[in-house]
């Protein structure tokens, strides 16, 4: 089954790459896809950098999957396109996760004051 997920997010390419670009954060993605309880190893399969990045679960008696991530510059931001192959019966989760790692993607990464 395919999924996929698009948004233009208010960050340079860059920026984008260099979160999507983690070996660590790529495999827990992952692992919300196929409904893994963790991290599943991944290969990539086509990197080109600030563009395209797109990889494959590697694990031999796991859930197959892929996944392909496009960043293109786009006014003030970049639209960042995610799409999925994988063999989750229902389409929304698989959605979900999508929409989470672009949520994941967007978020500014701050962290809220602590307070004493």
């Amino acid at each position: 089954m395919e999924s996929k997920a698009k948004r233009t997010l208010v960050k340079s390419a860059p920026e984008l790459w260099e979160l999507a670009d983690d070996l660590a954060r790529m495999e827990t993605w992952t692992a919300g896809l196929v409904d893994a309880p963790r991290p599943v190893p991944i290969e990539v399969t086509d990197r080109e950098p600030e563009r395209i990045l797109a990889w494959r679960t590697t694990d031999p008696g796991g859930a197959d999957a892929r996944i392909a991530v496009e960043l293109a510059e786009k006014g003030f931001g970049t639209s960042v396109s995610i799409t999925a192959q994988h063999s989750k019966p229902d389409r929304a989760s698989a959605d979900a996760v999508l929409e989470h790692v672009l949520d994941e993607l967007g978020s500014s990464g701050r962290r809220p004051l602590a307070r004493d």
